[in-house]
């Protein structure tokens, strides 16, 4: 999916065909049905069946390398001052920033200055893939280069200039550049409110979707669903649909294609929370499939109304299960983050591989013995949640802003949320002997021992 997003040649080299049980046209057909046709079977994809161990037919994966470069007029001038991509960074404690450069065009010498990214340098040493130093890179060779003033990003290009004031001022622009992005955010990225204005400016042909849901059925309604909202101003992609939580490759293919991922009964995960923060990718999550498509017509009409996104109150790692007669399923919990609370109307989720598996209140929360009203970051505690026990270890327990919480309109991927508290409401602490008194006026009786037991009359919790 990433290469094709990149409009990138495919060479597959099919593996391990020695094995007895080798079937590579079952792989050819699986290719197939990726879009990928092999050559044999009259399509356009190279294919290559290759032994690893045997060291068979390398010699014509090569060959076929050669081929589909000849064939897209990939050509490089060893003459010419060299350019190429940095693979990898890193600091050295005794040679300083290394980078290791394959160089794609032009030769490297020894005492070439460059620029990559942000940084600039001089070519002090080479070293090639075995450790040992060369004087010159020629076109496709990988080299380790020693010179840099800072470790440059990976993906950066590397390019020799022959004048080093002009080579600090282009250093000193893209570092001002790179400063403005960091603090301004990325824009000019496709989401559903923008999609209306970028249709009417006749920049937006198309619309492509991610859809990640919590089973393959729902992904598959979801995708003929969305494809049928296609109409004459814009047409609506379904580049990729999985089963899961959403992950970083699903942010980063979202990234490459400038795509929108829905997220169906699935959240994602923290990495890809982060990525998709940092990229600018939006992730629409709903539970019903008729609010998506609400939501991409209002969109393709410019009728979507402003965004507003679930800030969480806190969130708790299932750890170990203890089985109690009394109360069921206890999950030993810590949390992660913020703060989990029982008191209110808020609804607790649990999430199982960041899919919804159920929504309710938590029935008891404690601390040791003592019934506790909420349990703070980094500490551990007993959960309980009403009609429910099929908890599991690694499952997560979400607290949502929910009841009492305002949700304000987002700005620039800012969530704002203002609490409201009415002083006329706020009541004192009550002892163990007012709550027993509120007990037996309202003529409710409470088991010891269980989730909903009266307040310890020795600590007055």
């Amino acid at each position: 999916d990433h290469a094709k997003a990149a409009n990138v040649p495919i060479v597959v080299a099919i593996n391990k065909i020695d094995k007895g049980d080798a079937n590579p046209e079952r792989v050819k057909r699986e290719l197939s049905d990726l879009g990928l046709m092999p050559e044999s079977w009259g399509g356009t994809t190279v294919t290559v069946e290759v032994s690893a161990r045997q060291k068979k037919n390398l010699d014509q994966l090569l060959e076929m390398l050669l081929l589909v470069a000849d064939l897209a007029d990939l050509k490089a001038d060893p003459s010419r001052m060299a350019q190429g991509t940095i693979l990898e960074s890193r600091l050295d404690k005794g040679r300083g920033p290394v980078a290791t450069v394959l160089v794609q065009n032009g030769t490297l010498r020894e005492g070439d200055l460059f620029i990559a990214g942000t940084v600039d340098g001089k070519v002090r040493a080479m070293f090639d893939h075995v450790g040992r130093k060369v004087k010159d890179a020629p076109p496709s060779t990988p080299v380790e280069v020693l010179g840099l003033s800072a470790p440059p990003q990976p993906g950066d290009t590397f390019q020799v200039i022959d004048d080093p004031i002009k080579a600090r001022q282009v250093v000193s622009y893209r570092q001002t550049q790179a400063k403005e992005k960091a603090l301004g955010g990325r824009g000019g990225r496709l989401t559903l409110e923008s999609l209306k204005e970028q249709m009417a400016e006749g920049g937006m042909k198309e619309l492509p979707i991610i859809i990640k849901a919590d089973v393959q059925g729902s992904a598959e309604v979801l995708a003929d669903t969305l494809a049928k909202l296609t109409d004459e101003k814009v047409k609506i992609r379904i580049i990729h649909t999985g089963v899961g939580a959403i992950n970083e490759s699903d942010v980063l293919l979202a990234t490459a294609s400038n795509a929108i991922i829905i997220g169906f009964n699935v959240r994602p995960d923290r990495n890809a929370a982060d990525v998709a923060e940092r990229e600018k990718v939006d992730i629409r999550q709903h539970s019903i499939i008729y609010n998506v498509t609400d939501e991409m017509k209002k969109a393709m009409t410019g009728l979507l109304e402003p965004t507003f996104k679930e800030t969480r109150l806190g969130a708790a790692s299932v750890l170990q299960i203890f089985k109690t007669p009394k109360v069921g399923t206890v999950a030993g919990c810590q949390v992660l983050e913020g703060t989990i609370r029982r008191s209110g109307e808020a609804q607790a989720r649990l999430l199982r591989d960041n899919v919804v598996v159920w929504t309710g209140k938590i029935g008891s929360l404690r601390r040791f013995k003592d019934d506790v009203s909420e349990v703070k970051a980094g500490m551990e505690c007993g959960i309980t949640l009403e009609r429910f026990n099929d908890i599991k270890a690694g499952d997560v327990v979400v607290i949502p802003a929910g009841t009492g919480h305002q949700f304000t309109k987002i700005d620039d991927h800012v969530t704002y949320l203002m609490v409201r508290v009415d002083p006329d409401k706020i009541t004192p602490h009550k002892t163990a002997a007012d709550s027993a008194a509120d007990l037996k006026t309202d003529g409710r009786a409470t088991a010891g021992g269980g989730a909903g037991a009266a307040p310890n009359s020795r600590t007055g919790r």
